[in-house]
């Protein structure tokens, strides 16, 4: 394997998973752990890691009260972020709610693509910072704490004066029958004003919250254009969805 191809490979692995160690890289990659800490060790020295006894870890910021949020199901979320990911084009405007999925999601954008990306998550924005290649809007009101989402009539306000390509939605709970339902009244409200203004839904869900309802209801399935779970799209738990004509990711 080529240099180049190395160091995207390590850099991918670190954005994915905040840490790496030299000894896995050496064994993925199949070179010796030698060549792969002067390959950290550069990076390093670019600021683009930081290099740590034994392998290395992001340099990028993660919200700390979402660290601990993150770590549940980590593996699936990069499943489906990797999924949704080929949703993406340049230039596209993208709206994204709160949760941990999306915040993935944000982590996980390519380096190298340009996109508008229009949320009232706190997290989210600080993240995107990260990313020279995407335009933060930030829409603001009250704060759900819980969530470090903005909430509020001034939030569906401004969402109803935008107009997004894709829209990816955080889930709480998806059911064929009732849609999308969210147990906060005033966060399912932001949530429908962003589908409402987008011409795309992209429902990011782990499998678990398939076939559960909240009280509050969002939308009903038919204003989704993809459904993305860690999940084979053959899975038997999908089959409702794509009875209602859900594309499964």
């Amino acid at each position: 394997m080529k240099k180049e191809e190395r160091i995207n490979f390590i850099l991918e692995e670190i954005r994915t998973y905040n840490r790496v160690r030299s000894s896995d890289l050496s064994e993925q990659l199949n070179v010796s752990e030698d060549t792969i800490r002067r390959d950290l060790r550069e990076l390093s020295h670019s600021g683009q890691i930081k290099k740590v006894h034994g392998g290395a870890m992001a340099s990028t910021y993660i919200p700390f009260s979402h660290k601990e949020r993150e770590i549940y199901a980590h593996e699936e979320k990069v499943k489906i972020v990797r999924k949704a990911r080929k949703l993406l084009k340049d230039d596209m405007v993208i709206a994204m709610d709160g949760g941990t999925t999306n915040l993935e999601m944000a982590r996980l954008l390519p380096a190298d693509i340009s996109l508008t990306v229009i949320t009232n998550s706190l997290p989210i924005a600080l993240q995107l910072t990260e990313n020279p290649n995407i335009e933060i809007v930030f829409f603001g009101g009250k704060v759900l704490k819980s969530a470090q989402v903005a909430i509020g009539v001034d939030v569906v306000t401004s969402l109803n004066d935008i107009r997004a390509d894709l829209c990816f939605v955080g889930t709480r709970s998806m059911d064929a029958e009732a849609g999308l339902t969210d147990i906060d009244r005033e966060e399912a409200q932001v949530k429908k004003a962003m589908i409402q203004n987008s011409i795309i839904t992209v429902c990011l869900c782990l499998c678990e919250k398939l076939n559960t309802i909240q009280p509050h209801r969002i939308c009903s399935v038919d204003k989704i254009k993809y459904l993305v779970t860690e999940l084979e799209p053959s899975n038997s738990l999908l089959k409702p969805y794509k009875q209602k004509g859900i594309s499964i990711l």
